[in-house]
């Protein structure tokens, strides 16, 4: 088995998630400037086995696509064909953001933690990928 890596996608910054190669525990990898995601995929799935690429799939309460998504379809066309061999899939995303703030105020981070918002997409990023995980299963 490979790991499966998630994508919370931004169009400043990307966090980026990953399981373990038995795609049991999900942990946040880093945060990357989008301008350097690709690049970055590309070097990390040279290094890594990596089975299957999860992407946000950020969607309003109406459960209309969002405007972000826009980026996210231009990214997954480049992504298709930087690195073809892999499997991506989508997956709701809708409140990953309030979620990701909210564990870092339940794990005791201070207020100026919690105001990086690096840290807030690669959480954002490690809650897709266990929503993920926790479906397929």
């Amino acid at each position: 088995m490979g790991r499966i890596l998630a994508i919370d996608y931004g169009t400043k910054r990307t966090g980026i998630a990953v399981t373990d190669e038995m795609q049991i525990i999900a942990s946040g990898l880093t945060t990357v400037d989008t301008k350097e995601l690709l690049q970055f995929l590309k070097s990390y799935v040279t290094k890594e086995n990596v089975e299957k690429i999860v992407v946000g799939l950020p969607k309003q309460m109406n459960n209309t696509a969002s405007e972000s998504e826009v980026y996210i379809q231009k990214f997954l066309v480049k992504l298709s064909k930087t690195i073809p061999e892999i499997t991506v899939e989508r997956i709701d995303e809708r409140f990953t953001s309030k979620m990701a703030f909210q564990t870092m105020i339940d794990s005791g981070l201070k207020k100026k933690q919690r105001q990086n918002k690096a840290l807030i997409d690669e959480i954002s990023a490690t809650l897709i990928l266990q929503s993920y995980l926790s479906s397929a299963r």
